[in-house]
């Protein structure tokens, strides 16, 4: 199954590690500094530049040459709507 994040980003939802809020999340600086490296080696794709209220956090297809790299979706929908648009599957 797949889930929307929004605009035209569709993910499945099995490679999905965690969805969380921005709002809390970025309080602590390790979530600061985790966003900010993988915004700096290009892992972080913004689904929208409208206000962002969630980041999701995918796991990326291994390939035997190299180290799996997850990928960051910010995302304007709150945790809570995509949390219900999953469970609707």
């Amino acid at each position: 199954m797949y889930l929307h994040l929004g605009q035209e980003v569709v993910v499945r939802k099995r490679d999905i590690i965690g969805v969380f809020d921005l709002d809390n999340t970025t309080v602590s600086p390790h979530t600061k500094g985790f966003l900010g490296d993988a915004e700096k080696a290009g892992r972080v794709e913004y689904v929208s530049y409208e206000l962002p209220k969630s980041f999701v956090v995918c796991s990326a297809c291994r390939k035997a040459d190299r180290p799996r790299q997850d990928k960051i979706y910010i995302a304007q929908m709150a945790p809570a709507t995509l949390k219900k648009r999953s469970n609707r599957m």
